[in-house]
């Protein structure tokens, strides 16, 4: 009783001091909001002029991120709302070719040659959408959906679609950004899409969650059940790890308080139902102050299940308890999308993993699909099969091309002894060691080949897979997953992405590309170390930029003609073998002689991979 009572008098410290940091962050971001709160009016004043629904054909919706896709629930349409678009940068920074070698690394080849990058242009701009794009799956179109009365202009909120009258789409919470990207506006407002008639309607209760953003929200049954998120301000930031249901038959909130041990406070997990109305958490991320001006993010990798222990109704008790997931796990990442696919299962996509050095901060991007079992409660990672047919021309066309040769190329084959094959490989340290291999002729030949049908191979699905990104928006509707926007970074600079894939979960075998970027569309401004004052001198200077950012850029695509040839018949791993050194003298002239080794021969390999695809 004594350990009993010692543990429940520290959790309720525990959540004296989270009330008292809530009322703390609550007081200095009220005046913040209430700076907003006048620029949000003036965005609304703007919608209320609509007065009846117009819908048009439109091109793909401009890059985005942070925003909400879902799955109509009788039509084969998908429902974008919200996000976010940042044209800027977040620190300082140039081109240099390592960038461009990296930024031709993650798109796809055939857009290459178009990337633009323009610098400066007049102002840096946070942009916040509150538009209804509708994408029909069976077109392959977009049309935009202009309606009465929207929420107000949103990212990082949550939404969930029910079947109820024709389908609603539920949307509650997100963030506002101020212009220059420095101030929040936390919404708790619940809106409801009346997908039948396309009116929007705000719900007001009360009795619902605090202002936030990053939170994640499911529809349970007859209920929305709402997890976590943040609160920031200018100064401070909270986050949470309370729950809360709204149930859709009373239009009622209620604050859930299970009984157990649960999450700690996060944003941005996973979150999904099983079918017995229990709910997952996967994950998240959050952040909390070691000393003044000084944060340690935090990466979760823990897994929990919430389970009612009722028949469905809001007085039902509910119970946090642990799972330990078999199979293998998502590694750590923060900035990862979620949807539930078929059989059963929920999925992970993409994310970003940040490493966080002395005054800088770099991230390993993801785009690998995890799946999570919910009835065997196992992770494994989501693997291409590869087309079939495609795999089956070519062994066929590699043994049609073996009989038609048959005895003459034998004869004209000299007797093959043992090979032995030189390479030289950096260490970490910088150290050159050069292995020698002895290996025959006749095994050298059968595993060339073999190795030269599984590059092929990859090859093939590296060129249709989404690139990396973080914070992207999922759907699943009939066993296919859809993927669209999100972001990436090559160095300083952010960039927002506008393409939809696809791939069917099902199958497994490659993806689609529904729509591809549009490299025109990036946009990217200088910041700026000094005060608005010295705007004028900023612009100057960011001419001059460009100028030799251009020049920069003519060298370098000049350049490349002078790159070591891949010669016919070479495999890129011959190749690399060949000119690794080259390679990783280029990328240390780009990258500084401060940058790691294991750095330096990362991006070298990756330009002699993008020169090497580019070749053959």
């Amino acid at each position: 009783m004594g350990k009993k009572g010692k543990r429940e008098k520290k959790g309720k410290g525990a959540e004296k001091t989270a009330a008292k940091m809530e009322r703390k962050v609550s007081r200095r971001a009220k005046k913040e909001e209430e700076d907003l709160e006048a620029l949000i009016a003036e965005f609304q004043s703007l919608d209320a002029k609509k007065t009846q629904v117009i819908e048009t054909s439109c091109p793909p919706p401009s890059p985005r991120l942070n925003g909400s896709l879902s799955a109509h629930p009788e039509k084969d349409e998908l429902i974008l709302f919200g996000g976010e678009y940042f044209n800027g940068q977040k620190g300082l920074g140039k081109n240099s070719a390592v960038q461009w070698f990296t930024l031709k690394k993650l798109l796809t080849p055939r857009l290459v040659e178009e990337v633009v990058v323009l610098l400066p242009c007049p102002m840096r701009q946070t942009y916040l959408y509150n538009e209804l794009h509708v994408y029909n799956i069976r077109k392959n179109s977009w049309s935009k959906a202009e309606i009465p009365n929207p929420p107000p202009r949103r990212c990082a909120h949550q939404a969930a679609v029910v079947p109820t009258a024709g389908g609603q789409l539920w949307v509650f919470g997100g963030e506002f950004a101020s212009p220059n990207g420095e101030q929040f506006y936390h919404y708790k407002d619940l809106w409801v899409l009346h997908l039948a008639t396309k009116t929007w309607e705000q719900i007001k209760a009360s009795g619902g969650p605090s202002g936030r953003s990053g939170h994640r929200m499911v529809a349970c049954k007859r209920q929305l059940i709402i997890f976590g998120g943040f609160h920031e301000s200018a100064r401070d930031y909270i986050y949470y790890n309370d729950a809360y249901a709204f149930n859709l038959d009373s239009f009622t909130w209620s604050k859930l308080a299970p009984s157990g041990i649960g999450p700690t406070p996060r944003s941005g997990c996973q979150m999904a139902t099983t079918p017995e109305g229990s709910i997952i958490i996967y994950g998240g991320y959050s952040k909390q102050r070691i000393k003044k001006d000084v944060d340690k993010g935090t990466l979760h990798t823990d897994m929990f299940l919430l389970k009612a222990e009722g028949a469905g109704k809001e007085e039902d008790k509910w119970a946090w308890s642990r799972l330990n997931p078999s199979g293998v796990k998502p590694t750590p990442r923060s900035g990862f999308s979620v949807a539930i696919g078929p059989n059963n299962r929920s999925l992970l996509f993409g994310g970003v993993h940040d490493e966080e050095e002395e005054e800088s901060i770099e991230g390993d991007f993801f785009n690998d699909i995890y799946f999570y079992d919910i009835g065997k409660n196992r992770w494994f990672p989501g693997q291409l099969k590869g087309p079939k047919s495609e795999k089956r021309k070519r062994r066929r066309g590699r043994q049609a091309e073996a009989e038609d040769a048959g005895d003459e190329e034998m004869e004209k084959q000299p007797p093959q002894g043992p090979v032995e094959v030189v390479k030289e490989v950096v260490a970490e340290d910088g150290t050159v060691m050069t292995i020698k291999q002895v290996i025959s002729g006749p095994a050298e030949e059968k595993d060339r080949s073999e190795s030269e049908e599984e590059e092929e191979g990859e090859a093939l699905g590296q060129q249709v897979e989404p690139c990396p990104r973080s914070n992207a928006m999922l759907a699943v509707k009939h066993g296919v997953l859809y993927v669209y926007g999100g972001m990436f970074e090559v160095g300083d600079r952010q960039f927002t992405l506008s393409d939809l894939y696809s791939i069917d979960l099902h199958k497994m075998e490659e993806w689609k590309v529904l729509v591809e970027m549009d490299p025109k569309a990036q946009e990217w401004l200088e910041e700026s170390e000094s005060d608005e004052e010295e705007d004028d001198m900023e612009g100057a200077e960011g001419g001059e930029e460009e100028e030799s950012s251009s020049e920069e850029e003519s060298e370098d695509e000049g350049g490349e003609e002078q790159h070591p040839s891949v010669q016919p018949g070479e495999t890129h791993a011959d190749y690399l073998s060949r000119t690794e050194q080259y390679w990783i003298k280029l990328a240390r002239s780009n990258m500084g002689p401060d940058a790691k080794e294991k750095k330096v021969v990362k991006v070298a390999h990756a330009m002699a991979k993008t020169f090497y695809e580019d070749s053959v």
